[in-house]
Order: C-alpha cells, then sequence, then structure tokens
C-alpha cells in the first residue's frame, strides 16, 4: 500500500515514485506505465533528463486519470531568471502533456549566478499563486543557500530533493529541513551512485546491510528504501527492469528495529558521489532546453 506525505502547503504526495535520471526516453514511456501497473502513483523526472515527453506519453498509455498521477519535474540553470522559468514551466507542461504540474523544482542552486535562481524561485511563486504547479521546492540547495533563498524569496520550499544514502546523510541538512517543514526527498536513495562512476564501495555490497536483508528476507536496496521512509524522507527509485520497478514498491511490510536503523546511520562516511552543487555552473553545465 503507498504512502503518502502531507507537503508544508497541504498537498499530499506519495512518499515513493519512480526516478527516471538517465533513464533513455525509448525506454521511459515502458517504464512510467509498468510503474503505474504496479501500484506507482509519482514520477520524478525534470527538464535536463530528455524524457519529460515520454513521461507524459507513459501516464497517458496507462489509463490512469490525469489527477490519480504525481508529476515532479525540475527546470534546468539554462532557464532560470524570472521570465525565463516561466516560459520553462509552459516548455515541461507541454512536453508533459498537462495543464498543471504538481511539484515544480528548481533543479540546482546555481550558485555563480544566484540572483538567476532567485528570479526563477520567484516565477515558481508565481506558477504557484496562479494555480499551475500544486506545490514548489529546490533540489540540491546546500544549507547556507537554502538560507538566502528564504531570506529573498516569500514561500518556504514544499521539498529539497538531494543525495541521501546510507554512505552520505547530509544530516544538517536534514535537521534544517526538519525546523523550516521542507521534506527531504533522496535522489539516489539506494546509493546507486556510489558504484556509478567506478566507486570502491557499492552500498548494494554492504555487508551490514545484506546482514539486514537477510533478517528480513528482503534485498539490500529494499532495506535502503525502508531506511528512508523510517525516517520520513520520500524516496525515488530508478529502473527500468519490470522486476526491480517492483522490488523497490515492495517495502511497505516489513520494519526495521531500532538496532538496524542505528547500524545502518553508522554507515555515513561523509562523502559525496554527485557532483558538488557548488560546481554546477552555466559555463561547465548549460545546456538550452528544447521547446516543446
Amino acid at each position: 500500500m503507498q504512502q503518502t506525505v502531507t507537503l508544508n502547503n497541504g498537498v499530499e504526495m506519495p512518499r515513493l515514485g519512480l526516478g527516471v535520471f538517465q533513464t533513455p526516453p525509448d525506454a521511459t514511456i515502458a517504464a512510467v506505465q509498468e510503474a503505474l501497473r504496479l501500484g506507482y502513483r509519482h514520477v520524478d523526472t525534470a527538464a535536463a533528463y530528455g524524457n519529460e515527453r515520454e513521461v507524459g506519453a507513459g501516464i497517458r498509455r496507462s489509463g490512469y486519470a490525469r489527477a490519480e498521477v504525481f508529476i515532479e519535474t525540475k527546470v534546468w540553470i539554462n532557464d532560470y531568471g524570472y521570465d525565463a522559468t516561466l516560459h520553462a514551466f509552459d516548455k515541461s507542461a507541454g512536453k508533459l502533456g498537462v495543464d498543471r504540474i504538481d511539484l515544480l523544482l528548481l533543479h540546482q542552486p546555481l550558485t555563480s549566478r544566484f540572483e538567476l535562481a532567485i528570479g526563477a524561485y520567484k516565477a515558481l511563486e508565481k506558477l504557484l499563486a496562479d494555480g499551475r504547479v500544486r506545490a514548489i521546492g529546490v533540489s540540491n540547495f546546500m544549507p547556507e543557500m537554502l538560507q538566502r533563498l528564504l531570506a529573498e524569496t516569500s514561500i518556504v520550499p514544499a521539498v529539497n530533493q538531494i543525495e541521501v544514502h546510507p554512505y552520505f546523510q547530509q544530516r544538517e541538512l536534514q535537521r534544517l529541513h526538519a525546523g523550516l517543514g521542507i521534506l527531504t526527498q533522496a535522489w539516489s536513495p539506494m546509493g546507486g551512485i556510489t558504484s556509478y562512476y567506478g566507486g570502491a564501495k557499492s552500498t548494494f555490497d554492504d555487508p551490514i546491510l545484506q546482514r539486514i536483508a537477510r533478517e528480513h528476507g528482503k534485498s539490500a536496496a529494499q532495506v535502503m528504501l525502508r531506511w528512508h521512509l523510517q525516517a520520513g524522507r520520500a524516496v525515488i527509485p530508478k529502473s527500468t527492469k519490470p522486476a526491480r520497478i517492483a522490488e523497490n514498491l515492495d517495502v511497505f511490510d516489513f520494519v526495521l528495529t531500532l538496532e538496524q536503523v542505528a547500524a545502518i546511520d553508522a554507515l555515513d562516511t561523509g562523502v559525496r558521489s554527485g557532483p558538488e552543487p557548488d560546481s554546477i555552473t552555466l559555463e561547465r553545465y548549460g545546456r538550452e532546453i528544447p521547446e516543446a
């Protein structure tokens, strides 16, 4: 049974959604259809992923009504600035084939041109006021940038989507979220990023996680997802394989003990596997987002 969380503006969002980062467009439609068939009701994409159009097609082909599926997407840094971000909404909504987006995030803080991020967030506030989005938030914002954003805008983000997994837990940032009423949503929640780039250790092979998995008759991946859910975080695991998509949803029928949670908490290395948010600049990562 899917669980939902109430965001700080009263909107209900499924805690567990399908992520489609690095999912090729030709595989996205089938993955979305299969996820919805199995019981997912939340899909997370982004303008920069290049598969919003296929996410929309997968939702339509699933047969589920638009209101039954929570759609989350993100504005890329090339479309920051007030007017550009208003147009970025049009591009994403057009590709998704919807009039309203459930959750719209700024993908990166763009610390090198933070005034553009401020303008972009004010555009999100306008879209929220106009009813074109149901909730707004950010992604990869660290404490300093989050505090600057709050000082210059009016609406507290509903979500900050950040890298969180057993090997990188960002506890200080999570405490800040809790104090502000911001939901922590974990990308790479199972630590897949620890192995994507040839890291020395993979969470999936961790002996502690493997032991806990055996104790519950589950996989290490399921244990990690359960760990997030019990801590109150939202998660967006990514897969294109039907068996894995099903496995990632099958995490609501067991509970980790306090000892097991403590053992996972102790795995934190403090080492980020994804890029440093400050390194995401227009010069290095800029890319034009096509029109709808």
